[in-house]
């Protein structure tokens, strides 16, 4: 089990979703078949990560905590903490810093979600022990619309730009962040940005100052989206439609995560998949209980999930 604690950054007003979210937390909308939030929450598994906090609105605690209640069902802890206001990415550190209590930490964005063959791999690479931070560079096509990654001839990291009108890459900062024990306190100390929030560009440039920002490319083979549009919600939709009916996998499914992980043994996912009745989702969960043993069904190893 790693030290590690997670963060999943639930909160905001999913106002460029509007009028749809007016009334339910971006994070609550569905992916086909799921909560958004099953998605980054299965990363934050995935990384071998089990004591999580869901940061939210003081409006939508309490809907987060019916659909997901204590995580035990998932051999995982789950805390609630709330964010009063939009104040940035980092305050997410600043409002989590008494769960933290000093320990490292993988943040990952409510509304971001990764799939792809290597995807573990590379989780399991920026979960390694020791000082500093390590971040996701994706290659995007239009990288003005992101945090940027500045490279020198050699590819080494020299800045990190927000949204800059002539990218100097074409390689974006993902919703993925891991931090070591001090992110709390070099986000304290971050002065708000002329729209009043703590950057999390900033964070990481207080850790690139000090030789200790660590960007890891991520290939071809992962696909990184993010659901902040009401069309590139129905394309992340789609996209896992897709995946499930060639594959006849799950994607972002916390209980079979658990179940790979030991965090739960087979009377804990029969319980969890009679929930769900005679559904696909149930019956996908079932399946699992009757390949076990059989090699019918490996493990997969990029769940993206």
């Amino acid at each position: 089990m790693s030290n590690r604690k997670g963060i999943i950054l639930a909160g905001g007003s999913g106002s460029r979703l509007f009028p749809v979210t007016m009334g339910l937390s971006k994070q609550l909308m569905p992916v086909y078949d799921k909560p958004m939030i099953y998605y980054p929450l299965s990363v934050l598994m995935m990384a071998g990560i089990r004591e999580l906090a869901i940061i939210t609105t003081p409006d939508d605690r309490a809907m987060f905590r019916r659909l997901l209640g204590t995580g035990r069902h998932w051999g995982i802890k789950l805390t609630y903490l709330t964010q009063p206001t939009p104040d940035g990415l980092a305050h997410a550190y600043v409002v989590a810093e008494d769960f933290l209590d000093g320990a490292p930490s993988a943040m990952v964005l409510g509304d971001n979600i990764f799939f792809g063959h290597g995807f573990r791999d590379a989780l399991q690479s920026a979960n390694r022990p020791g000082p500093g931070c390590t971040v996701f560079g994706y290659h995007v096509s239009d990288p003005e619309r992101y945090g940027v990654v500045d490279f020198d001839a050699s590819g080494r990291v020299l800045s990190i730009i927000e949204k800059p009108k002539n990218p100097p890459s074409s390689y974006a900062v993902t919703g993925l962040y891991f931090m070591d024990g001090s992110a709390p306190e070099r986000a304290g100390r971050i002065q708000p940005s002329a729209r009043g929030e703590l950057e999390i560009t900033e964070l990481l440039l207080s850790y690139l100052e000090e030789d200790l920002l660590q960007v890891e490319h991520m290939g071809r083979g992962i696909a990184w989206l993010d659901t902040g549009t009401h069309g590139s919600l129905l394309d992340a939709g789609n996209f896992v439609r897709t995946l499930q009916k060639r594959q006849g996998m799950q994607t972002g499914c916390p209980e079979e995560i658990a179940f790979e992980q030991g965090w739960i043994n087979a009377e804990g996912l029969r319980k969890q998949a009679e929930i769900y009745g005679k559904n696909d989702y149930g019956r996908y969960l079932l399946g699992l209980l009757d390949d076990q043993g059989t090699g019918r069904r490996q493990p997969v190893a990029n769940h993206g999930r």
